[in-house]
């Protein structure tokens, strides 16, 4: 695991919550110069620490769903996730301890089509079941 010191922690929570801040904000809020925030966020990504830069976003008609997956042996979870991860619709997956092995994070315009990517994960080979959830409000 990589060791981040204070700045790298809180330069982490300020993209957090505004990846699109500008550099010179972003060294100003840190104490430290615009070319300290490039090396930093380059050490960052290069470590695998930054995963991706992305954004959050909701739309009115849309639809947010959970989806917990159970998996069984011989298939691997690993290989579950990736294939789950190849269904159009899928923002996030995450494998996860406890009763259910992966949740999957998918958005739709529709509870039919939330249907049918419940419908996908079901045939997937070492999937035994699933419990979905419909997000009402989400609160960032």
């Amino acid at each position: 695991m990589p060791i981040l010191d204070d700045v790298d922690l809180k330069l982490l929570k300020l993209l957090k919550e505004n990846a699109r801040t500008p550099y010179s904000k972003l060294a100003k809020e840190l104490g430290i110069s615009e070319s300290g925030v490039r090396k930093r966020i380059r050490k960052l990504i290069k470590m695998g620490v930054i995963k991706k830069i992305t954004i959050e976003y909701e739309l009115g008609n849309e639809v947010k769903a959970i989806i917990l997956v159970k998996t069984q042996p011989p298939v691997p979870v690993p290989e579950v996730s990736r294939n789950i991860m190849k269904i159009a619709g899928v923002d996030i997956v995450y494998e996860v301890t406890g009763e259910y092995d992966i949740i999957v994070v998918a958005r739709s315009t529709g509870v039919d089509t939330i249907n049918k990517f419940i419908d996908e994960i079901r045939s997937i080979p070492g999937v035994v079941s699933t419990y979905t959830m419909i997000v009402l409000r989400t609160w960032v």
